[in-house]
C-alpha cells in the first residue's frame, strides 16, 4: 500500500509559532523532488511539543498541500488510547490516506496491552493504520507475534514503521504475516539493507533535505539497479549519520535552515544543535552534493 521514499516531515517554526506558509511550501518541494509519501506530525514533526489544535492543523495543511498527489500518513499516536483514537479520527476526516501510530511511550504496556491499544484504535476508526515500533524512544518493543495477531484481528492494520535497526526483523515479519504487509524502515542508515530483507520503503528523516536522492535510491531499487542504489546509499551515509548526532529533529532542522527551507528553531525541551554538530552536518551536506 505504501512504498518508496516517504518523508517524516519537519514542522517549521518562526517566533514560536508554526510557519504555515513554509510548511506548505516544504510539502510542495518534497512532491516536486519525487518523494513518494508524506508523514506530518510524527516524531520528526515534534508532535510531543504540539498542542492538539496545532497537531490537527498540520494534518489539514499537509492533506491540502498534497492535493491527492501522494499519500499522507498522519502521525496520530499517543500513550493515551482515547487521545490516539481522537487524533486518528481527525486524520480520517481530514482526508489522510493512513495513520502512523507509535507504540505507547512511558507507561510501558505489556504485549497484551499493546494488542488492546491498537485494536481499540483500529476498531474505532476505519483508516489504514501503520504501527510505529521504536523501542529507543518508547521503551517497549512490539513482538512479531503480537503484530501478526493484530493483523489477523484488525484488517485495517496494514504495515509497520520498523525503527528497531534489527535487520532480521523484516525477514521474521514477512514470514509471520506475509509479503503484502507493508514494511517501512524507520532508520535511514539501514534503509538499503532493510529493502534487501523484504522491506517496501523508508519513512525518512534524511529525505527532508535530500528528497531527490532518497527518491532516486528507492526508484532504482524498484527497477533492480542495485549498483545505483549502492552509490546513492554511500553518498547519503554521512548525512544519515550526522542527522542523528543530537536528538532528532534538531540536526535536520539545522540542515533545512541551511537550504532556506525552514528555520532551525526548536520547541523546548529540544534545543538547536551545537557548533560541532553544525560542522558535521555541513560536511555531510557537501558530501551528498546538496551544498556546494
Amino acid at each position: 500500500m505504501f512504498k518508496g521514499s516517504i518523508v517524516a516531515l519537519i514542522t517549521p517554526f518562526r517566533g514560536g509559532q508554526i510557519d504555515e506558509a513554509a510548511f506548505s511550501a516544504f510539502v510542495e518541494w518534497q512532491i516536486e523532488a519525487g518523494t513518494d509519501g508524506l508523514v506530518p506530525v510524527g516524531t520528526t514533526g515534534e508532535s510531543p511539543a504540539l498542542s492538539h489544535n496545532e497537531h490537527e492543523r498540520l494534518i489539514d495543511l499537509c492533506v491540502e498541500a498534497a492535493g491527492g498527489r501522494v499519500p499522507v500518513i498522519a502521525g496520530t499516536g499517543s500513550n493515551c488510547t482515547e487521545e490516539a483514537i481522537s487524533l486518528t479520527a481527525h486524520a480520517r476526516s481530514a482526508g489522510a490516506n493512513g495513520a502512523l501510530v507509535v507504540t505507547p511511550y512511558y507507561n510501558k504496556p505489556t504485549q497484551r496491552g499493546l494488542h488492546a491499544h491498537y485494536k481499540a484504535i483500529a476498531d474505532a476508526v476505519d483508516i489504514p493504520l501503520v504501527i510505529y515500533n521504536i523501542p529507543g524512544r518508547s521503551v517497549v518493543d512490539m513482538s512479531v507475534e503480537t503484530m501478526a495477531r493484530l493483523v489477523k484481528d484488525c484488517p485495517n492494520i496494514v504495515g509497520v514503521k520498523d525503527a528497531t535497526a534489527d535487520l532480521t526483523r523484516p525477514l521474521a515479519t514477512r514470514e509471520a504475516i506475509g509479503p503484502e504487509f507493508c514494511q517501512l524502515s524507520g532508520e535511514d542508515a539501514t534503509a538499503f539493507a532493510f529493502l534487501a530483507s523484504g522491506g517496501h520503503g523508508c519513512i525518512s528523516v534524511t529525505a527532508n533535505v535530500a528528497p531527490a536522492s532518497c527518491a532516486e535510491m528507492h526508484d532504482a531499487w524498484q527497477v533492480g539497479n542495485v549498483g545505483r542504489v549502492m552509490e546513492l546509499n554511500h553518498m547519503l551515509y554521512p548525512l544519515n549519520r550526522a542527522l542523528f548526532l543530537e536528538s532528532s529533529p534538531a540536526p535536520v532542522k539545522y540542515a533545512a535552515a541551511k537550504l532556506g527551507r525552514s528555520t532551525a528553531e526548536m520547541r523546548l525541551p529540544l534545543v538547536e544543535v551545537t557548533d560541532e554538530t553544525k560542522e558535521a552536518v555541513d560536511a555531510a551536506l557537501r558530501h551528498a552534493a546538496i551544498l556546494g
